[in-house]
């Protein structure tokens, strides 16, 4: 039942917003990797794991809000079974620390993928990264820290809306980056945002 549904869910993403796959600074690989990316939809999630190559979808766990996606069997349904997700406390009003099962999960060779950000954006523009990413970096430096810019997203489905509009989506995957000897926390996050928004269509930075 899980894989049908996880099969059907890929399946209507891609319908809904083609859920397309860029490697334009690197290629699809077994080695363990932290995937971060710009946040501006609901859809984001899907549409970075419906990209990503199916022998990698199981090993590439998202890493999700638990007051929204754990908010209903429902919504947990379709983010830990169907995509593998993990969740986080992201207000930190659980006990422990919140990216703790992040960590378990890169200690095993799995990658994950994360939303630096924090919280969704316009679409508009690369927000500033929390520091969640700096510390994974620094705790696991074997690890490939690889940006991923998805375009269109946001007018899929904007902020505050519950209505969907299909349209092709596109997740450039970047060359991917490593935290610098001596490279203040400030400098790297700043860097791996740089990446991240470098990777948009021109169209998206104000080019022609």
């Amino acid at each position: 039942m899980v894989a049908a549904a996880r099969a059907a869910l890929i399946v209507a993403v891609r319908v809904l917003v083609g859920a397309r796959a860029d490697w334009a600074g690197c290629r699809p690989s077994p080695r363990r990797r932290i995937y971060f990316a710009n946040h501006a939809s609901h859809f984001d999630t899907l549409a970075v794991v419906a990209a990503l190559p199916r022998p990698f979808r199981a090993t590439t766990h998202p890493v999700a809000a638990r007051d929204y996606w754990g908010a209903s069997r429902l919504k947990r349904f379709f983010a830990v079974d169907c995509l593998n997700a993990v969740l986080i406390d992201r207000d930190r009003k659980g006990e422990g620390d919140p990216l703790a099962p992040v960590e378990a999960l890169l200690q095993s060779g799995r990658s994950v993928l994360i939303f630096p950000e924090g919280t969704r954006g316009s679409g508009e523009a690369v927000a500033p990264f929390k520091s969640g990413l700096h510390r994974l970096a620094r705790r696991f430096p074997g690890a490939e820290l690889v940006p991923v810019h998805l375009d269109n997203l946001a007018r899929v489905m904007p902020k505050g809306s519950i209505l969907i509009v299909p349209m092709t989506c596109t997740a450039h995957f970047g060359a991917p980056l490593a935290l610098e000897p001596g490279e203040t926390r400030e400098a790297f996050l700043e860097r791996a945002r740089l990446a991240v928004e470098a990777l948009a269509p021109a169209r998206a930075r104000g080019g022609a």
